[in-house]
């Protein structure tokens, strides 16, 4: 049997809540697990951590300070963008959140020619705690690797519509 480590492919179900309150933030139950490559950072750093070694049917139970999770919050991660760099038709709201190339972010001020967008992660600054159950893990295949990422169920998927199609990389339909 395989357990957790570098350069495997684990699905696991989680259920994220902040310990504070007992709010549920996240979680997969009810859904396809979560599936990633392990050790190439396609999670937070505290998560993987925790998991190393667990097998199939293992259930872990762990509290995440904001280190190994989302870090802190951090002021560069604050900018100011021109007003111009938003469609005039587009509706901006204070405390909206958006997507960009560079992530998701949340308006948090708005004059005539600047909108303030914080791309600090909404879980920034948090301590975060974790019931896990591990529902698959493999090796790797030498593609995931090389992308970076898991493949196949509830990982990235190819579609190709020829043989001469594939290619080396992920396409558009993977990254």
């Amino acid at each position: 049997m395989t357990g957790i480590g570098n350069d495997t492919v684990a699905s696991v179900h989680y259920t994220g809540t902040l310990p504070d309150s007992g709010e549920e933030f996240d979680s997969s139950r009810g859904a396809e697990p979560l599936t990633f490559l392990v050790g190439h950072k396609g999670m937070i750093p505290g998560f993987e951590r925790e998991l190393m070694g667990a097998e199939v049917g293992d259930t872990r139970s762990f509290t995440l300070e904001p280190d190994d999770a989302y870090g802190m919050p951090s002021d560069e991660m604050i900018q100011e963008v021109p007003r111009e760099m938003f469609p005039e038709e587009m509706p901006v709201d204070l405390g909206m959140t958006l997507m960009s190339d560079a992530g998701p972010f949340r308006i948090v001020a708005i004059t005539d020619d600047t909108v303030r967008c914080d791309f600090n992660s909404p879980m920034a600054g948090k301590t975060l705690h974790f019931e896990v159950e591990v529902m698959d893990v493999r090796t790797a295949t030498p593609d995931e690797l090389e992308h970076g990422h898991a493949h196949g169920p509830g990982g990235h998927h190819h579609h190709h519509e020829t043989e001469d199609e594939k290619g080396d990389d992920c396409g558009d339909d993977c990254c």
